[in-house]
């Protein structure tokens, strides 16, 4: 049941949601501030839409921000997938997006497994 604004809204308690999604992208851990996350009308991804970034009043403009605000600038969507994502985690309030590079891939524990569909076969018993 969807929760309700006291006025009984639902709208008003949807709009001030705020999702924390950590993903994997290119060797790196992205961390990304958005309003909406669903999952796609694609097969195993994530849709991500309404990104919130930090306050651009800040004397202090975080470097990977600025990198992430440039990369998803004009974009209306972000397909993630599904296998990619880390964690998503519905939050108070919003930080400011990040970009984390990961280890070499020897020192860090293996991705998870991708996602296998209907009528493709799973992987090999061990």
């Amino acid at each position: 049941m969807p929760r309700t604004a006291p006025n009984g809204s639902i709208g008003a308690v949807a709009a001030k949601r705020l999702y924390r999604i950590r993903f994997h992208s290119e060797g790196k851990l992205v961390e990304l501030y958005a309003r909406q996350v669903t999952q796609g009308a694609l097969f195993g991804f994530v849709e991500v839409a309404q990104l919130v970034w930090g306050n651009r009043s800040e004397v202090i403009i975080d470097p990977s921000e600025q990198e992430l605000r440039n990369e998803f600038d004009g974009v209306q969507r972000i397909h993630v997938p599904l296998h990619a994502v880390v964690r998503i985690d519905e939050v108070e309030k919003g930080g400011s997006a990040k970009v984390v590079p990961l280890p070499a891939a020897g020192e860090r524990p293996p991705l998870p497994f991708p996602l296998y569909g209907p009528g493709t076969p799973g992987p090999k018993p061990r």
